[in-house]
């Protein structure tokens, strides 16, 4: 059972717990297509790994001090917002996760979806993993563009990465992934060097 309690104290970057991962990789060039898994039904109860990257991999929420993320303002907005999802969503609820210098990684898991809603025109279903994703995104770029005065300027990606968590194996390599992802940064191919590649890492 996890320890969702936050030490006395301790800056809350990153869901406390035994937390743990090894990660389904999407090929940064594989770009605006959808990444989702076709057919498959995202409202449905389950848990699914989720990661999203900010906008041309900018270093927006805060730095890697001696393996430990420390937020700044914007990554403590990031913070908040992810833990409101599930406040104010009562089919979700939130595992491991931790903020980055420039994505977000988390555990989603769907409880108890309602059938029966009706499917909007465009964009995600109601109450779908696509749904959160997109609620999340715009509440944080939001706020954030009203701090630092940047009324439209993107924060995120456009797409996002998943991975559908099918076992209790995958549950916890997932887990410790995320809790090791701030001490494995110089590892992490999220780690963007430069303006125009990827640091090499193995596949």
């Amino acid at each position: 059972m996890l320890n969702r309690r936050r030490p006395a104290g301790r800056p809350y970057t990153q869901h406390d717990g035994t937390y743990p991962m090894t990660t389904h990789h999407i090929s940064p060039t594989h770009r605006r297509r959808s990444i989702r898994l076709k057919g498959y039904d995202y409202s449905q109860a389950g848990a699914y790994f989720v990661t999203m990257c900010t906008h041309n991999r900018d270093m927006l929420f805060g730095e890697i001090a001696e393996g430990t993320m420390v937020l700044n303002n914007t990554g403590h907005i990031v913070a908040d917002e992810w833990l409101k999802s599930a406040q104010i969503r009562a089919e979700i609820e939130l595992d491991a996760w931790v903020v980055m210098p420039n994505h977000i990684h988390g555990i989603v898991v769907i409880i108890n979806p309602e059938r029966g809603w009706p499917s909007a025109s465009s964009g995600p279903s109601p109450r779908s993993l696509g749904a959160l994703v997109a609620g999340f995104k715009s509440a944080v770029t939001k706020r954030i563009n009203a701090e630092r005065n940047t009324s439209g300027k993107p924060v995120w990606q456009r797409n996002y990465y998943e991975h559908i968590i099918r076992n209790e194996t995958s549950l916890n390599q997932i887990r410790q992934y995320i809790a090791d992802n701030p001490s494995r940064w110089s590892d992490d191919r999220e780690n963007y060097v430069g303006t125009t590649g990827w640091s090499p890492r193995p596949t």
